[in-house]
């Protein structure tokens, strides 16, 4: 896939995924006086973290990457800055011990893992994790369920040389 920092683990580095989020749509309402926020959002999105241990609570896709930026770019209209930086820190810790917990489930019956309401950042950095333990339990469990690298080279070189080519009819 073009673009992918290690093609071998379908990873995107941060700063790809970071690069996709730019394409999220944000409406910012300049000229307009409002009160200051007080955190309200962040911290209640904490708490209902910490207490539903079985689900993720629903967030912006993208919302690792765009916190990044705002704090990069904007670091001046962002009031208390590391307090909110902090928060959503804690919120992505809280988050990624949930799914440290959920795999922790995996074994050898598992043939798929679903976890819903992750950010695209979680997904990209649990990705590789999951498909190696997948492909490692599969190995163990029943080796013929997984394919070998080798001889899918060697089927796909020997496909080609089987039979001559037909010339396509022209219309």
């Amino acid at each position: 896939m073009a673009g992918q920092s290690d093609p071998q683990l379908n990873l995107f580095s941060a700063e790809e995924v970071e690069f996709v989020a730019e394409d999220e749509m944000l409406e910012i309402v300049p000229n307009m006086r409002m009160d200051s926020l007080h955190l309200i959002c962040l911290t209640q999105i904490l708490e209902a973290e910490r207490d539903s241990q079985g689900s993720f609570q629903i967030l912006p896709f993208h919302y690792v990457e765009i916190s990044k930026l705002l704090f990069d770019h904007a670091r001046d209209d962002v009031p208390d800055m590391y307090l909110v930086r902090s928060l959503i820190e804690d919120i992505r810790d809280v988050r990624f011990h949930k799914v440290e917990t959920s795999l922790e489930s995996i074994d050898t019956r598992t043939s798929a893992v679903k976890i819903k309401d992750l950010s695209a950042m979680e997904v990209n950095i649990v990705r590789p994790f999951v498909v190696r333990a997948l492909q490692a339990i599969y190995k163990h469990g029943n080796p013929e369920l997984v394919p070998d690298q080798d001889r899918i080279t060697n089927m796909q070189t020997q496909g080609h040389e089987h039979g001559q080519r037909r010339p396509l009819r022209r219309r």
